[in-house]
């Protein structure tokens, strides 16, 4: 798009009176949204490509300023172009926590994290304007794991006994997330979106999809990770920490100490956004001609399988993504 460069250094230039910069490539990330650093007069900043026809950078704008009223550590934005779709922002670095995390590591990364999210999470309902993850939301984003993974990518054609049961698993793993105390949701909280930070750890980026939804999500989505993966025993010790932690801080209320039920969410939460996810990364590949995420497919559903393993409810359903879809990962590939 040399176009849209071109259309991006005369925003700089004339816009914002950049009269001798660098650029160069920062990120990008699974959406159509690019990211460039900028060093002027000393100083390294980030900008937001994001073209109107694809992307709205209102919504980025409106949860950057939430969060940074909360204290949390996000980019601030220095100036804005909705109708160009560009935004100037501060620069959190280069570091993500993908690239830092280990076993001497992750705890002191992971607190810093689940601090964070607690200070998400306290900020209620009412306070954020924000959509609403509802059932429609949390069902479509399932079949796309049916559309692009199971029909594009491996080409199955599902029997109509198939068809029946990923509808009841769907529909199981969304009552679940909407059984769950309701609480300002990141939804992409994982460690390509958490920047290392020396003062307020972590940094927190790509939070423009925020919605009102369940407890857990944000939850899961750090501890199993699309990118990267801890032992169960110590995943679990986590999650009923984090549980903790919200009852003290007023996250969840009095009545939601059950151990069980907290880890059943969460697990339940886990399966839906990893189903997600996994359909979302053969999009990538068909769609968008990024096949890079399509290795972190087996690591994605790897996780759906192992839990539903562990419930009686979602048992079959998950021998059927074990064998008739990831099985059948390798060759398609």
């Amino acid at each position: 798009m040399p176009e849209r460069i071109e259309q991006l250094k005369n925003w700089l230039s004339s816009e914002l009176d950049f009269s001798e910069y660098t650029l160069e490539p920062a990120s990008s990330d699974a959406s159509f949204r690019r990211y460039f650093r900028v060093l002027h007069s000393g100083e390294s900043l980030v900008v937001m490509d994001a073209p109107p026809s694809r992307e709205d950078t209102r919504p980025f704008v409106q949860v950057s300023g939430m969060f940074a009223g909360l204290g949390l550590n996000v980019p601030q934005v220095i100036d804005e172009d909705p109708e160009q779709g560009f935004l100037l922002l501060s620069d959190l670095g280069s570091r993500p926590y993908l690239d830092a995390l280990n076993d001497e590591t992750v705890e002191r990364l992971y607190g810093d994290a689940l601090g964070a999210l607690a200070t998400i999470q306290a900020c209620t309902p009412g306070d954020a304007p924000l959509p609403v993850y509802d059932q429609t939301l949390l069902l479509n984003e399932m079949e796309l794991c049916r559309e692009w993974l199971i029909g594009k990518h491996l080409g199955l054609t599902l029997t109509g006994q198939q068809s029946s049961m990923l509808d009841a698993a769907f529909d199981l793993l969304a009552d679940s997330a909407l059984q769950q105390p309701q609480v300002c949701v990141h939804r992409d909280y994982h460690s390509r979106n958490l920047m290392l930070t020396e003062s307020n750890n972590p940094g927190i980026l790509d939070f423009q999809d925020a919605v009102i939804g369940p407890v857990t999500y944000d939850l899961v989505s750090l501890l199993r990770d699309c990118y990267i993966d801890w032992p169960r025993e110590r995943v679990e010790d986590w999650a009923l920490g984090y549980q903790t932690l919200a009852l003290q801080s007023g996250v969840l209320q009095e009545g939601y100490d059950d151990p069980q039920q907290f880890l059943r969410w969460f697990d339940l939460m886990g399966m839906q956004r990893h189903l997600k996810a996994a359909g979302i990364f053969a999009r990538l590949n068909h769609r968008d001609g990024k096949p890079g995420y399509l290795g972190d497919i087996p690591r994605t559903l790897g996780y759906v399988v192992e839990v539903a393993s562990r419930h009686d409810d979602l048992a079959a359903f998950g021998e059927f993504i074990d064998v008739a879809v990831l099985a059948r990962l390798s060759d398609a590939n």
